[in-house]
């Protein structure tokens, strides 16, 4: 499936110079969805992650069906101020401002092998973050998921050599 084709380009959003690329029309395609879901899970399948760590919003609904599907945990990673017990908290750049992420501080073990997921991989910095969010209360990372990668971004060189995995590449804006 060409997923490329549920994907909405918004030009000059959140702020000028930026192209937004909107997956609701892929989350409003059941088949697009599932296929989005069924080619993470087939890609991480064996990657002996216990847990699934996503950010708000999006990430969420890739997070949480791919943790169903694999029969793993779901921990929510949120931003400053959303969780109601104690956090661990990283701040970090975004390619159009900053931002703080929290995870609760008993949401992973030491030791626990956990896989980030999250739709898109941009500049790198919200993966970075609960990459460090991870590894802050002792749990491993086994690897990273995305639907879309932003290739000429080069986010992934943020992520410290954690092995990354793209259901859909673009290479230019």
């Amino acid at each position: 499936m060409n997923l490329r084709e549920h994907i909405r380009d918004v030009k000059d959003f959140p702020k000028e110079g930026i192209v937004f690329f909107d997956i609701t029309p892929m989350l409003g395609d059941a088949d697009a969805f599932r296929y989005a879901v069924d080619a993470l899970a087939e890609r991480f399948k064996d990657c002996g992650a216990s847990k699934i760590v996503a950010a708000e919003a999006r990430g969420f609904i890739f997070g949480a069906a791919l943790a169903y599907k694999l029969g793993v945990g779901f921990a929510p990673v949120r931003k400053h101020g959303k969780l109601p017990y104690h956090t661990c908290s990283v701040s970090y750049d975004l390619e159009y401002g900053t931002d703080t992420l929290c995870i609760h501080e008993d949401a992973l073990k030491p030791g626990e092998k956990t896989l980030i997921i999250d739709d898109l991989l941009a500049t790198g910095g919200t993966a970075k973050s609960m990459i460090d969010l991870v590894q802050s209360l002792g749990a491993e990372v086994v690897g990273a998921g995305f639907i879309i990668e932003l290739s000429f971004l080069d986010g992934k060189e943020k992520l410290n050599g954690v092995p990354i995995d793209c259901i859909l590449t673009i290479d230019s804006e």
